[in-house]
């Protein structure tokens, strides 16, 4: 088990919670609810400082998926967020399924007799603790780590990667144009030889 404090994030449409691990990874507990500014980088910014104030070794951050697993735009929200952390700063961000850590958070706040308002402040904080947990257990029980990592070197070579096969099928295209061009050729030999020759 890696040595290091990991941040939790839950990024929602309004608000994002915020946990943190202690220094040996046992532990997720809720730090804060930051909310979302769509028209800014505030939240970014001020995740990306609380990442900095713990010295982080790592950012996880939950991948909203349908119970099917299919992206929806939740997903596609935390994907462009999760983006945009690990451009902005040299710790690791990867990305881990949190289906069901909203329902779990729910039954967690209600057990302990919050108010609606009180929920309201603390549910976001109760998710990303859990997802963070989670990802803890996970690098405990399997030694391995925990999610995807969201890495912006991948994205460029993906890109490229698509840019190849481009190139690969124009390179096909000129192939299939050669051969037709051949057998263009082809045929008008075939129509200079005496008949009884292949039509």
């Amino acid at each position: 088990m890696r040595r290091g404090v990991r941040v939790g994030v839950d990024v929602g449409s309004v608000r994002i919670g915020v946990s943190r691990s202690d220094r040996d990874g046992l532990l997720a507990t809720p730090v804060e609810t930051v909310p979302r500014t769509p028209a800014g980088r505030a939240d970014l910014d001020r995740i990306l400082q609380i990442a900095a104030d713990l010295e982080a070794m790592e950012v996880v951050v939950g991948l909203p998926l349908s119970l099917s697993g299919a992206h929806t735009k939740s997903t596609t929200d935390a994907i462009a967020f999760a983006k945009a952390l690990a451009a902005s700063t040299a710790t690791p961000v990867r990305m881990l399924d949190e289906r069901l850590s909203t329902v779990s958070a729910h039954a967690a706040v209600h057990s302990s007799g919050k108010s609606v308002k009180a929920t309201r402040q603390v549910i976001d904080q109760v998710a990303a603790t859990i997802i963070l947990q989670q990802a803890l257990d996970m690098e405990r029980s399997s030694g391995h780590l925990p999610g995807e990592p969201v890495s912006l070197s991948a994205l460029a070579d993906q890109t490229d990667a698509g840019q190849t096969d481009t190139g690969q099928t124009d390179a096909e295209q000129t192939d299939a144009e050669q051969t037709d061009t051949e057998q263009t050729d082809t045929g008008q030999t075939e129509a200079d030889r005496p008949e009884g020759g292949l039509p």
